[in-house]
């Protein structure tokens, strides 16, 4: 009779916050695990694919600060705003209670997350864009020809309206085929907002991203120059929904929100 192998198994916490809310059940979840180290990559792809959230967010203490890393169910971020905003609200109020500022050392650099009460501001790079010719593919995957379409990171596509961005029934299986890896749709704001966005990236396995951060790294700059405002208030109008307040600061942007908590426990690994 064969013996049995013994496996190691390490238990490590988890906790799942929805971000860019005040709401449970809106905004964008995320789960954040701390750990002693990271894993191997595979193994935080296998439980961010377990998870089976838009993003985990992996943090390990460093000193002061922390490392950082995001992972969708299929591949790992350069950059992700809900899930830094989550790990935010793990440290400030699970991980280290009291304290009002937390340092993230990440692929996208060092990100600092201030606490003023429960509004958490974030200060991150700002995405650059140019406007380019619209990809035929892009219309035909959106369903819809949008005004403008910019690229940078992702492509950005401006409407003229909110009702044509909240309107929008994407073919998402054509949005994966583009050479992008997501496309973020934007329009004028309603419902006292100065923009709408919502943000696909199904090649990242995320059809649809309930409300994403880094996407309003190059949408809070573009609505900054076209409306002369420096503080833009911003509205991801995806089922959930969430609000971010953003604030121009030369070649950063303060993203700033909220987080409801939802659940706390442990995975074995």
């Amino acid at each position: 009779m064969a013996q049995a192998v013994l496996v190691p198994v390490m238990r490590a916490p988890i906790f799942q916050i929805d971000a860019f809310t005040a709401e449970r059940f809106r905004g964008n979840p995320a789960a954040v695990m701390p750990l002693p180290d990271f894993p191997d990559d595979e193994t935080m792809r296998a439980i961010a694919a377990e998870n089976n959230l838009a993003e985990t967010a992996f943090l390990v203490a460093d000193g002061e600060a922390w490392k950082l890393r995001w992972f969708t169910p299929e591949v790992e971020v350069p950059l992700c705003g809900h899930a830094t905003l989550a790990s935010a609200w793990v440290v400030f109020n699970r991980l280290k209670p009291g304290s009002d500022r937390v340092d993230f050392d990440t692929r996208s650099g060092r990100l600092t997350v201030t606490r003023d009460g429960d509004w958490l501001t974030m200060d991150f790079p700002v995405r650059s864009f140019a406007p380019v010719a619209t990809p035929p593919a892009l219309t035909a995957a959106l369903g819809r020809a949008p005004a403008q379409v910019l690229d940078g990171h992702n492509y950005l596509a401006v409407f003229d309206t909110a009702a044509d961005v909240r309107g929008l029934t994407p073919d998402y299986r054509a949005l994966a085929e583009l050479d992008r890896m997501g496309v973020v749709v934007t329009g004028p704001g309603d419902q006292g907002y100065d923009c709408v966005s919502r943000y696909f990236a199904p090649k990242a396995g995320i059809d649809e991203d309930p409300v994403t951060g880094s996407a309003h790294c190059a949408i809070a700059p573009y609505w900054s120059a076209r409306t002369g405002k420096r503080e833009i208030r911003a509205f991801q109008a995806s089922r959930r929904g969430g609000e971010i307040l953003c604030r121009m600061n030369g070649d950063r942007v303060d993203l700033k929100g909220k987080c409801a908590f939802y659940m706390e426990g442990h995975v074995e690994i």
